[in-house]
């Protein structure tokens, strides 16, 4: 008996049937049977389904003689299903990688619940990716099993059958089946979820929800969208037999129902224009037949207890009002414009204070990066200056890891950030200033940058269509003028630093500030951010932080699977998995990165502030090409580069040299070269020693632990301070490790 029934019925989909067949059937979980219903469909999906069946046992295919419609050819494929689980599978839908494997380990996990509740991402024709809006219900649902009733905003999910799997004894125990029609999922859904006395929630994307330009059937015009009102009679019905269940859920239904009547209704390509009228009407009765005794109405719902004609106004109405906020947002945006311009030349006036320093980083992210590594040094250097950090929001403000209590700072935008910033002898940033900020005669401004780059930036992107995608050059370089000082590690930063940005500013050999902490640190600072971290004592770290790829709209590529990386470093190792940040809020790490957190399979420190802690909280770095392999080089730990898509990612987005020939340790262009390179010790060898200290010497040359105290003493002071030697200051301060690394075997 499988694990899974895989239920697919098929109708049209020729062109999409072969990627979904192969995202199920190239799981690395196995233990699965694929019914694969043809729903007499007139293309050639019949014969795929017979090509496939006939290469892998596990697939069985059921041609029906005539066209049954979405929910009857699933009911058809039910009496075949043996295994314990149902999945219901459209398909044009596709699998993401592992997510069978997921979904078993949470159902051992949580001992076979009724229903097992997954994540999806919505995947649209032109190439972008959006994760489902309620992914936190997920997260929040915790790690046992519950009743709808006990977590009722399960519910608020979106109620379809392909985003849970189903026990099948359960199903057949309450006699589930689908009705013919549009909507087909609404009495099957409702009654399943109400039913359950075991849910469970599995927060991991398991399934990529195809968003088809046309040949969606719920965005065809039609009467066919009338069928909903006897999907909810169905739901009712069900209710009305079980009285048990009636009292708890005839007022959630009631409204579910009226929300979803004027959902489709205010949809503009779901009814025929004649049509919508008697749809309208239709609803009002069902609303008022089904409405609860006592049941307050909700606000938006009390357009249905009036006309059709007050409907149509009260939508027109809305119509008019977003309309005249879209003409006149630009006017008010221009008016604010000059209303601060005004504010700004008044303010001009007002003489610079000598001993004001503004300070930002990524974004106004918080107090991070090299421009925090500058205000420790000056508030223990020169006290007498004041420190004022620009803050995105006040979110922002009360996190204490992003900004320290005590820590002067002001929000962007507000009336504060604008006298701070008319007023400001120096800005320090790692990111060019909003354009609103105009520089004055006198001011100073240190650009940090986030790294010793290795891909191109600035107008080295400008023959890189896709790497600038949504990227102003000529204003970034106009920003980029109001730079002074452009601080450097390395005379090779130095070079592509004033190729990128022809610019005005002078470059400083000062070594990078947020990097004194790696040069100076000891065992004991990397100890206990393990211990912070939830590290056991004694474990090997391994960090594996990839970067963001071109090549690929939204960045992700995933190039190394995590949880067999994990499985292969084996008992005494943690791997701490760190995603690029632009991906830390995308649908990335829901695609089995948090899932892997919460069962303890690896770290996800992707929201971990400070990246300084992460590399001195580890033994060895796996990287791709991301510019934290330059920092990491100071501890003169070992580094792997994992370079499989190395030919289109320097094609795509461009690189100032070959890491995979001058690298600062071994290269591996699969996972079998990684895992030897792992399991035979040659990562730590005496080649990759070698291997490191050139790229170190070359790359770090001005890391000489004291680049925050330069900075201050010469850049805001105007004191003298002997700039870093290059010869024999790479390797000389190198931290060793907590303990030693991987055995070799």
């Amino acid at each position: 008996m499988p694990r899974f029934s895989v239920i697919v019925p098929c109708f049209k989909v020729q062109g999409f049937l072969r990627e979904c067949l192969d995202s199920v059937l190239d799981q690395s979980f196995r233990d699965i049977e694929v019914i694969a219903v043809d729903d007499c469909s007139p293309d050639g999906s019949g014969a795929i389904l017979d090509e496939y069946a006939a290469r892998d046992d596990r697939v069985r295919v059921l041609h029906l003689e005539e066209n049954a419609g979405l929910g009857r050819a699933r009911n058809a494929g039910l009496p075949l299903a043996t295994g314990d689980y149902l999945f219901f599978l459209d398909s044009d839908d596709t699998l993401t990688p592992g997510a069978l494997r997921a979904m078993a380990d949470r159902l051992a996990e949580t001992d076979g619940p009724d229903v097992l509740v997954f994540d999806y991402a919505r995947t649209y024709w032109w190439g972008g990716t959006r994760r489902n809006v309620l992914a936190r219900v997920l997260a929040q649902a915790g790690d046992g099993t519950f009743t709808a009733a006990g977590q009722p905003e399960i519910l608020d999910l979106l109620m379809v059958v392909w985003n849970k799997v189903y026990r099948r004894d359960f199903v057949e125990r309450e006699g589930f089946t689908f009705p013919p029609g549009y909507y087909e999922d609404t009495p099957w859904t409702f009654p399943v979820m109400f039913s359950a006395e075991r849910i469970a929630a599995l927060d991991r994307i398991c399934l990529n929800y195809r968003q088809r330009r046309q040949g969606n059937i719920l965005s065809t015009t039609s009467r066919k969208h009338f069928d909903v009102h006897a999907q909810y009679e169905r739901v009712f019905a069900f209710l009305d037999a079980r009285p048990e269940l009636a009292a708890r859920w005839r007022p959630f239904l009631h409204a579910k129902m009226g929300e979803h009547c004027l959902d489709i209704l205010s949809k503009p390509d779901r009814l025929p224009p004649s049509d919508r009228a008697e749809f309208f009407h239709r609803t009002t009765e069902m609303f008022r037949a089904h409405r609860p005794d006592g049941a307050a109405v909700p606000a938006g719902l009390r357009v249905l207890e009036g006309s059709y004609a007050a409907y149509r106004v009260r939508r027109q109405s809305g119509r008019a009002a977003r309309e005249l906020e879209r003409r006149t947002r630009p006017a008010l945006a221009a008016a604010a414009g000059r209303l601060r311009r005004t504010a700004s030349t008044v303010h001009v006036r007002r003489p610079l204070d000598p001993d004001l320093v503004v300070y930002s980083a990524f974004s106004h992210r918080g107090v991070l990066g090299d421009p925090a590594a500058i205000h420790r040094a000056a508030r223990e250097l020169a006290p007498h200056l004041r420190g004022v950090w620009v803050v995105r929001d006040e979110e922002s403000a009360a996190d204490p890891a992003l900004l320290p209590p005590g820590t002067e700072h002001v929000v962007l935008g507000s009336a504060a950030y604008r006298r701070v910033t008319e007023r400001a002898a120096f800005f320090v940033n790692n990111v060019n200033w909003p354009g609103t900020v105009a520089k004055r005669p006198g001011t100073v401004h240190l650009h940090t940058h986030q790294g010793t780059p290795l891909k191109h930036m600035g107008v080295d992107l400008l023959d890189r269509p896709g790497a600038r995608h949504g990227l102003d050059v000529p204003q970034m370089l106009r920003r980029a003028d109001r730079w002074d000082h452009s601080l450097v590690a390395s005379r090779y930063a130095e070079r592509v630093w004033e190729r990128a940005y022809p610019c005005h500013f002078t470059s400083a050999r000062t070594g990078s500030p947020r990097n004194d902490t790696l040069v100076n640190a000891g065992p004991e600072d990397g100890r206990r951010v393990r211990e912070r971290l939830g590290v056991p004592d004694g474990h090997t770290v391994v960090l594996y932080a990839p970067t963001r790829r071109e090549y690929r709209r939204g960045g992700l590529v995933e190039r190394l699977d995590v949880a067999r990386l994990a499985a292969d470093l084996g008992e005494g190792h943690t791997l701490l998995v760190r995603l690029h940040p632009s991906l830390a809020t995308g649908p990335a790490r829901g695609l089995g990165l948090t899932e892997l957190h919460r069962r303890g399979v690896v770290v996800d420190a992707t929201d971990e502030p400070h990246v300084e802690d992460l590399m001195l909280a580890s033994d060895l770095l796996i990287t791709d090409y991301s510019a934290l392999m330059f920092d990491y080089a100071l501890l003169d730990r070992p580094i792997l580069i994992h370079a499989e898509d190395w030919g289109p990612y320097s094609a795509t987005r461009g690189t100032y040299f070959d890491i995979t020939e001058e690298a600062p340790g071994h290269v591996s262009r699969s996972y079998r070269e990684l895992a030897w390179l792992l399991a035979s010790g040659a990562w730590r060898d005496e080649e990759a020693a070698r291997l490191r200290g050139s790229f170190r010497a070359r790359y770090c040359e001005y890391e000489d632990g004291r680049a925050a105290e330069r900075v201050v003493r010469t850049l805001l002071l105007g004191e003298p301070m002997p700039a870093p030697e290059p010869s024999g200051v790479p390797g000389a301060r190198a931290v060793p490790s907590v303990r030693d690394l991987l055995p070799s075997t």
